[in-house]
């Protein structure tokens, strides 16, 4: 691909300050990108009010600036889009392809479970809603056929979705609209080429190319990046309590990062700071080097 076409992105949730597996995954698609000549986008992906710490995006900007991750053109902003998305979701109930659904957590508690943990969604709703019951969700049907896409870490991947996910949910019970719907929308409406991610987005990806199909819009090519993750195998996340990135020695993080991804620097430019580290490793980024599996942090404490 010619670095004109590339587009890339990073669309993290304002929930709280990057850490360590967050800088994994910009650095991944910032790499991707500059190797290819390409643009990075930003995107914050606020979508869920609720979970979104006032401030946090300001801080996470200026993260990636402290750490040389400098992007392209202005950040845009998924609580800024909700008529891009309603509008997406108009589009499938006029196709027949989006429905409502009255189910609650407890209702579905019983129903069966994928390789992820996630509930597969048995259908309850899907002829109609039934008697005294009243929507609270849309989902969009899925059929039969396996969705398969070629990812550039981990190879050809495929997955049923009426078995392993069921119809998804493109409209919350709360009115949020559904991540699914709106990061297909996003990503269509900023022309994204390429789609670097980490790896526990992995099986997001077939029902994000069902929309595409649905909307008639391109897929973008995915790669899926490891995870970083603590003593006790959990990814790093505010839930588990992971450190933000410091404000120190950011050149010894950032190399760090690097070798995660496959890409230790060479032993002189050990002490370099973080533009001369990213300078090295975009003129050697090899995607075919970046390991599958999840990697322990040495500063998961």
């Amino acid at each position: 691909m010619s670095g004109a076409a590339y587009c890339g992105r990073f669309a993290p949730s304002p929930t709280g300050p990057l850490h360590a597996g967050s800088l994994v995954a910009a650095v991944a698609s910032w790499l991707d990108a500059r190797a290819a000549g390409g643009r990075w986008l930003v995107r914050m992906e606020d979508l869920d009010r609720p979970r979104c710490v006032p401030g946090a995006a300001d801080t996470i900007l200026r993260q990636l600036d402290a750490y040389g991750l400098v992007w392209d053109g202005t950040v845009l902003v998924q609580s800024q889009r909700d008529g891009a998305y309603a509008a997406a979701l108009d589009h499938l109930k006029a196709a027949g392809q989006a429905y409502p659904c009255a189910c609650t957590r407890s209702q579905l508690a019983a129903a069966p479970r994928n390789a992820e943990g996630e509930t597969v969604y048995p259908g309850t709703c899907r002829a109609g809603l039934a008697p005294g019951t009243t929507a609270r969700a849309w989902r969009v049907r899925v059929d039969e056929v396996s969705a398969c896409f070629q990812d550039r870490v981990h190879g050809r991947l495929c997955q049923t979705l009426a078995s392993e996910v069921g119809d998804f949910i493109v409209k919350r019970a709360d009115g949020l609209f559904a991540y699914q719907l709106a990061v297909v929308v996003d990503d269509a409406h900023q022309g994204i080429t390429d789609v670097v991610r980490g790896a526990d987005l992995l099986w997001n990806t077939p029902r994000q190319i069902h929309l595409q199909t649905l909307f008639g819009l391109p897929t973008p090519r995915y790669a899926h990046v490891p995870l970083v993750v603590n003593a006790a195998g959990q990814k790093l996340s505010k839930q588990t309590l992971a450190p933000a990135l410091p404000e120190s020695g950011r050149g010894a993080v950032l190399a760090e990062a690097l070798a995660v991804l496959g890409h230790a620097p060479p032993a002189e430019l050990q002490g370099a700071g973080p533009v001369a580290l990213l300078q090295w490793a975009s003129a050697h980024w090899q995607i075919d080097n970046v390991p599958k599996h999840p990697i322990v942090a040495k500063r998961a404490t």
